[in-house]
């Protein structure tokens, strides 16, 4: 899972990055459900609300970014829309599947790098 995330970075560019998955979240959610009128079932809502939420948390994010791009995709070929604002909100998401969640993440948690320290052992 290491190879998914060049680095987490911290301070400015991790808050960057945290404003940026919840604005592809956002946009997913508000885009994937074209103003709830795709939303036909619980089912709908929830393949749009699992992926807005794994990347507001930075859970998987490279896949829920991915699957983000999917879903918007799949959204500007059901609705038959050529908006323009369609197709601007995957440069985003495509934005985050490729540069990682930052520091401020559950993936930085799981997945991020620790030092760790050995007892010192008295060798006699």
């Amino acid at each position: 899972m290491q190879r998914l995330f060049s680095v987490f970075p911290t301070g400015m560019p991790g808050i960057g990055l945290l404003l940026l998955r919840v604005s592809v979240a956002a946009v997913l959610l508000v885009d994937g459900t074209a103003h709830w009128t795709l939303v036909t079932s619980w089912w709908t809502f929830l393949l749009v609300a699992v992926p807005a939420g794994a990347l507001c948390l930075g859970f998987l994010t490279p896949y829920a970014a991915s699957l983000c791009c999917v879903i918007e995709l799949g959204v500007l070929w059901v609705t038959k829309a050529e908006e323009f604002h369609l197709i601007i909100a995957l440069i985003p998401s495509v934005v985050v599947a490729m540069v990682g969640p930052g520091a401020y993440s559950l993936d930085a948690r799981i997945f991020g790098r620790r030092l760790l320290t050995l007892p010192v052992r008295n060798v006699q």
